[in-house]
């Protein structure tokens, strides 16, 4: 269910921006506004998303986790997590990171 919501989400976003495109990002499925990743979809199944900080999730209400893949490196400046069980928020969220990767 997870991959094919993800799937979905980024099939529309590439329909509907010209500069929106698939793409990886450490070997998941990801997706790229002018070749930078701005969303993507990690191995535990969960969406992440490129945010500068945590008040874009916090007036969604959700629960900012800082995606950390490694054991023994700090976490992903920037990258947050977003779990299945707030997945109804992945497509509005999907959108704000593109508008904030345009902004940059």
């Amino acid at each position: 269910m997870e991959k094919e919501l993800f799937t979905a989400i980024r099939a529309a976003l590439c329909q509907q921006h010209v500069d929106v495109t698939e793409g990886r990002m450490m070997s998941s499925p990801a997706i790229h506004y002018k070749g930078k990743v701005f969303a993507f979809l990690s191995t535990k199944q969960n969406m992440v998303f490129k945010f500068k900080n945590t008040e874009l999730l916090t007036n969604y209400g959700i629960p900012a986790t800082v995606f950390s893949p490694f054991k023994t490196k700090k976490p992903l400046t920037g990258w947050y997590e977003v779990t299945y069980q707030n997945h109804q928020r992945w497509k509005i969220l999907s959108e704000e990171a593109l508008a904030l990767a345009k902004n940059n």
